[in-house]
């Protein structure tokens, strides 16, 4: 009645090391879960960035050099530039008319 001692090869010592060391640099990691997207465990010692809120018309320096040319131009008595309008429509081909 002796036991018999089985050993396993060095390959699978390997594997089974390799394996479980991906397992442990998978941890800390931001996952996508189910369609989640889940925090890392060290969510809370992350540097926070804030960014303040802007103005909400983020043309406002354009619209103010517009006003001050226009006014610069109805003081001097010019007529004012008329505004850019959209293009007209292409005509339709006869072919395609209805």
């Amino acid at each position: 009645m002796s036991k018999s001692h089985h050993r396993q090869p060095a390959w699978t010592r390997l594997a089974g090391a390799l394996s479980l060391a991906a397992a442990v640099s998978a941890i800390g990691c931001q996952s996508d879960i189910g369609g989640q997207t889940l925090p890392s465990p060290y969510w809370q010692t992350d540097d926070v960035q804030y960014f303040p809120p802007g103005p909400e018309f983020k043309l406002s320096r354009e619209a103010a050099a517009m006003k001050a040319f226009k006014n610069e131009q109805l003081r001097a008595g010019k007529a004012p530039v008329p505004a850019v309008s959209a293009p007209a429509p292409a005509p339709v081909p006869a072919d395609l008319a209805p």
